[in-house]
């Protein structure tokens, strides 16, 4: 809503008008509840049809087209609020969040999250059809077979609660579930990494029939400094050095092998890759972090960080000024068991350059009242992209967007007049190379002053059988279902084929029963009739 009042035509004075009119409303004889937003016009707002409305936009926001995608901006008939707001429904959980009225290709027809959610093919879906176009290597990849086919393909999906990892993997190895992800436990029983350092399925998998799904997130989980703290913080040579350094230590490769199970890639700058802005070639490499080589970047080495450290004033650890060791604070949330090994590895990094970390654990609550206040020193935070534009990464580091100040989402408060300027001036251009330009700029601007260690962008990895079509990475769309088209005959007939009935341990068992009774039955027969003959006359 505070992003949408800058652009929206009208909306922040629309906002005051229902404000009146539903205490208004409340007052009077009005039905308890409802407000009929058609009684009060929104200026940039207008329905111009049966299946359209136009928005008036102040300025130029290309990013708008992002937001329309989202569930809150879908259109909702008046029927359906007038519906939900009766006397008595939300006491009784009939709300609109819980059951949803919309247009789209499936209906909600069983919600029960704690058990299982069932989606069914609407039959008043107003009509799609599969497409016949895409990228070069869809057609390739056999994703341009069902071009021209009515959507949805598949008429019941099912999504059922498993509270264990273990049995949602075994039931997906025997068919039962169409597609699973990848976890820790499973990881090394199906994939396999080459000598080449390429990621493959490993035979059983393969002999399956299932295929692998590979997609860089467009998501960023980085270590943060706190630009406030003196120590830290602002644009000294000195502090600015000593950040280099910390990242030059901090060996993302290694955390990404131990922690990931290899899946991510070490993070150049704030876009992740697939984002426009992620810069190519020699833009791609953070220069104070890395070399450029052949293929991938390397790291620098320990010896180069030590030197930025001891130029810092921190020679060996130690404080040029009163010789005391360097001590900084890492504040987190982290407290259970898994996350003490990943803190123990943090830990261990800081300690190459011989400094002293020291680990600040709490609740979230208490995590965030430090981040609001600014009295956290370092910080591990990650951002998601609510859409797929560089504005959305960069925003994070905009000065106007510090949390201390204006309670933004920079976490690390970071603000320079240099990149803030170039900031306003990219936010609202179009994809372009004038464009790519001003980010590449922005990019090195960051680099330089290492408001952040970068840290990674997680790979998704995800598996499906072989009956399960038309599969493509999309880490942004969430309307890919009704592309999907199931082979429901092939997937029953390797269910049977995988799950056929191990008879032989049933006989085994009856056999050692058998083996075990006989002897016993022998004896009793034996005994009886030694009975009989003492009692014969």
């Amino acid at each position: 809503y505070g992003i949408m009042t800058e652009y929206i035509l009208g909306l922040e004075g629309y906002s005051t008008t229902l404000k009146q009119a539903k205490e208004e409303h409340l007052s009077g004889s009005g039905a308890a509840g409802f407000l009929n937003l058609e009684d009060y016009a929104l200026e940039g707002v207008s329905v111009i049809g049966d299946y359209q409305y136009r928005v008036i936009l102040k300025g130029k926001y290309p990013q708008f087209l992002y937001w329309l995608a989202m569930p809150f901006f879908a259109p909702t008939a008046i029927e359906v609020d007038q519906f939900y707001s009766q006397p008595g429904m939300k006491e009784k959980n009939l709300t609109l969040d819980w059951y949803p009225v919309g247009t789209g290709p499936y209906m909600l027809t069983v919600n029960n999250p704690n058990r299982q959610m069932i989606l069914e093919k609407n039959p008043n879906f107003h009509g799609e059809v599969y497409p016949s176009e895409g990228e070069a290597i869809d057609r390739q990849n056999g994703l341009l077979k069902d071009a021209g086919n009515a959507l949805p393909q598949i008429s019941k999906v099912i999504y059922s609660l498993e509270k264990e990892a273990i049995p949602i993997w075994n039931k997906f190895l025997q068919g039962y579930y169409d597609a699973s992800g990848i976890g820790s436990d499973s990881y090394d029983q199906a994939v396999q990494i080459g000598s080449t350092g390429d990621i493959g399925l490993t035979e059983t998998m393969q002999e399956k029939g299932i295929r692998l799904s590979t997609a860089v997130e467009s998501s960023i989980f980085y270590t943060g400094f706190n630009m406030l703290d003196p120590v830290v913080g602002g644009f000294s040579e000195k502090n600015r050095l000593l950040r280099q350094a910390i990242g030059i230590a901090v060996d993302y490769e290694e955390y990404i092998a131990i922690f990931a199970n290899g899946r991510g890639i070490p993070a150049q700058g704030p876009i992740p890759p697939g984002i426009f802005g992620h810069g190519e070639g020699d833009k791609a490499t953070n220069p104070y972090i890395y070399d450029a080589g052949e293929s991938d970047p390397k790291r620098k080495s320990i010896v180069f960080a030590r030197d930025l450290l001891a130029k810092a004033g921190y020679p060996n650890g130690r404080s040029l000024s009163d010789g005391k060791p360097l001590t900084l604070n890492l504040d987190t949330t982290g407290t259970g068991p898994d996350d003490k090994a990943r803190l123990d590895w943090i830990r261990k990094q800081f300690a190459k350059l011989d400094i002293q970390l020291i680990i600040r654990g709490t609740d979230y609550n208490r995590f965030q009242d430090k981040m609001n206040k600014g009295t956290a020193q370092i910080f591990q935070w990650g951002w998601n992209a609510d859409y797929p534009d560089p504005e959305n990464f960069l925003f994070l580091l905009y000065g106007k967007n510090g949390k201390v100040e204006y309670k933004g989402e920079n976490a690390a408060n970071y603000s320079n007049d240099k990149f803030d300027a170039l900031f306003e001036t990219m936010k609202n251009m179009e994809n372009g190379p004038e464009r790519q330009v001003i980010i590449d700029r922005m990019v090195e601007q960051l680099r330089f002053d290492s408001p952040w260690l970068f840290g990674f962008h997680p790979k998704k990895f995800s598996l499906f059988h072989s009956w399960y079509s038309n599969v493509k990475p999309n880490l942004m769309a969430n309307n890919t279902l009704k592309y999907k088209r199931l082979d429901a005959t092939k997937r029953q007939a390797m269910r049977q084929a995988w799950n056929k009935p191990i008879i032989w341990p049933i006989a085994g068992i009856l056999l050692l029963l058998l083996l075990i009774i006989l002897p016993a039955f022998i004896a009793y027969k034996r005994h009886e009739t030694s009975r009989e003959g003492i009692l014969e006359p």
